[in-house]
């Protein structure tokens, strides 16, 4: 088998295919299988070593995985080294469960077909163009990759052999059809409910706060009055693509530019190929015979070509600069439209190659690229005026520090000032990692919290920059009573009311929990009553009352259940549900159901199973698993 997969991995367009698989293994993290190293190890798994060499490469691809997703956020987590010590352990651990499941499916004598690995191949749409297999793409790529074809194909083959385990696994989560109804019933159902609501804020109105209480919650709760730091910013903005809406260019430029940079214009000389590939020589001397004799070349790479990419094609395999041209079309030396090569013995066995047709370099003449050209140059100039404006306005900040004065003056423009706005709503117009790291880290501000010093040009977005100044400034504080007596006040009462509802929600409570007439007095003396039926479906639990209502006991036959919980208003509400009624799904309702019950257990048994390998392993961590 590993022959045939060697034939299979060898094919001239295969090597193009199998090159693209590394993005996608990077991307995923599975590169790291193929790296060795002889140092010390980070673990052992019954008897197999994970390398050091294998946890830097893992631990790095999660690092950039981290950086993607989060930005500027990893980079302060990444300053925190009991942070990344834990994501380093975490990574062990993937490697750990990697390496287990790979030996399991061993010892179970999984194994995947050639076959599957090439359909597997085929089916990577980064590797087609409108549906089909483009081959210019495999050999534009294949010279940055760095793996075999043969190591290519060990990454599929493993890749695929860790998906049929999963699978294989999957199948075993079920549940009987028993246990599925009863957790249908429990899961999909409509609840019929009465309520009594305590509204807060009508009872808050009812009650009274003294000057001692309104000073006591204040001294308690102090937190909740802080007023955040505030500032307020000069600032003046420059902007590279504004300079460029500005920006003139004439012909004389432009021409000049297009003279110096005619490589940009240049199409390379490329050269159009077919091929026919055969396993041996004697083969591809019987068919080479064939087309001196006038064989139809195309016929023939169809029906014997070993490379099945190209054999679909007639054996072509597209155009080629001389820059990207594989060694075998190389070693063929053709130079003629329809010219021939003899039999080359390759890595990949024996070719026959014909030139198909030829195309000069060719140089684009100024009037077919004029537009394109006079953009370039108009970009540059708005370039070059934006960095010499960026130093100027620079030094003028740094030598005139007390104000922005002369930095408006170099700039040409006059600074804008903000609002006051605190670091939770930073203008949209500054609102920049480079701009509010400056702002925040206090350089800017003088030793007593006033006013310092201008900042540097800060660059952001590659084409915008800035030079700040803080204007005023006001630190964290507690805001005085004075300024917060409305709230604070309101808040006592509010906590008044909120207690008195809790003790008499409780004491109905309990009445109607005994069953007697008490309940009815005790939510009369409140004031109460129960509202008509409301309905409550399962599928709708998005606030705190519904969670409530779907946790109460079922009802007894002809009674109700009763409950107290607090609603989305942060009202106390009083529960009496009379009925449970499971609800019908229709097909496809009860089918999504019961496939999230199955996935559900699917999850616990491979939970089960890594535990269990686990378990039963002997795992060994070495030095290398530690942080260095």
């Amino acid at each position: 088998m590993m022959d045939n997969l060697r034939a299979a991995a060898n094919h001239v367009v295969l090597k193009i295919i199998l090159g693209l698989i590394a993005v996608s293994f990077v991307l995923t993290g599975v590169g790291n299988y193929l790296i060795g190293g002889d140092g010390d190890y980070a673990a052992k798994v019954n008897g197999q070593q994970i390398s050091r060499a294998q946890l830097e490469q893992a631990v790095q691809n999660e690092r950039n995985r981290q950086q993607e997703s989060m930005g500027e956020q990893f980079s302060q987590l990444a300053a925190n080294e009991g942070y990344m010590r834990q994501m380093r352990q975490q990574v062990l651990s993937q490697l750990i469960d990697e390496t287990l499941l790979d030996q399991y499916a061993d010892k179970l004598g999984l194994a995947i077909g050639d076959d599957q690995i090439k359909q597997a191949i085929f089916a990577i749409l980064a590797f087609r163009t409108e549906d089909k297999f483009d081959n210019a793409k495999f050999r534009a790529l294949i010279g940055n990759m760095g793996l075999s074809p043969d190591q290519y194909a060990a990454l599929m083959r493993k890749q695929l052999l860790t998906q049929q385990l999963i699978q294989g696994i999957g199948g075993t989560g079920f549940l009987l059809p028993e246990e599925t109804e009863r957790l249908l019933a429990v899961a999909v159902q409509t609840r019929d409910a009465r309520l009594a609501t305590f509204d807060i804020a009508a009872l808050a109105a009812k009650q009274t706060a003294s000057d001692d209480e309104i000073q006591a919650s204040y001294n308690e709760h102090k937190s909740q009055y802080l007023s955040p730091e505030t500032f307020k910013v000069s600032y003046i903005p420059m902007d590279a693509e504004a300079m460029q809406a500005k920006t003139s260019v004439d012909e004389q430029e432009i021409q000049s530019w297009y003279d110096q940079h005619h490589d940009q214009f240049t199409v390379p000389a490329r050269k159009r190929y077919s091929i026919i590939q055969s396993k041996t020589e004697n083969d591809a001397n019987d068919w080479l015979k064939q087309l001196q004799q006038g064989a139809d070349f195309a016929a023939l790479a169809k029906a014997h070509s070993t490379d099945v990419v190209s054999a679909k094609n007639g054996g072509d395999i597209g155009w080629i600069s001389d820059s990207d041209s594989l060694d075998e079309l190389k070693q063929a030396n053709l130079s003629e439209k329809g010219q021939l090569s003899g039999v080359i013995k390759s890595s990949v066995g024996f070719l026959i190659v014909r030139l198909d047709d030829v195309a000069p370099a060719q140089v684009s003449p100024l009037s077919a690229v004029h537009d394109e050209v006079a953009a370039k140059v108009k970009q540059q100039k708005a370039i070059n005026a934006y960095y010499a404006l960026q130093q100027k306005v620079s030094d003028a900040a740094s030598n005139d520090n007390e104000t922005l004065a002369s930095a408006e003056a170099a700039a040409g423009i006059k600074a804008q000032e903000t609002d006051w706005f605190s670091r939770d709503d930073v203008p949209a117009a500054l609102n920049y990692d480079a701009v509010k790291q400056v702002l925040f880290e206090g350089t800017l501000l003088g030793s007593n919290g006033a006013p310092g010093s201008n900042s540097d040009v800060i660059t952001v977005d590659g084409n915008r920059a800035f030079v700040i100044r803080i204007a005023d400034h006001r630190p964290e504080h507690v805001q005085p009573l004075e300024d917060v007596r409305a709230r604070v006040e309101q808040e006592v009462k509010r906590q008044k009311a909120v207690e008195q509802a809790r003790v008499d929600a409780e004491k109905a409570l309990a009445a109607l929990k005994q069953g007697n007439d008490k309940g009815a007095e005790a939510l009369q003396a409140a004031g109460l009553s129960f509202s008509a039926v409301q309905h409550f479906d399962s599928a709708n639990q998005g606030d705190p009352l519904a969670q409530t209502l779907f946790t109460l006991p079922q009802p007894p036959q002809g009674k109700s259940s009763y409950g107290m919980a607090t609603n989305a208003q942060g009202d106390i509400v009083l529960i009496a549900l009379d009925s449970v009624t499971p609800r019908s799904l229709d097909e496809q309702q009860r089918k999504a159901f019961v496939d999230q019950l199955n996935q559900g257990m699917t999850g616990v048994t491979f939970d089960a199973l890594l535990a269990n390998l686990r378990a039963a392993a002997k795992i060994k961590i070495g030095a290398a698993a530690q942080m260095q």
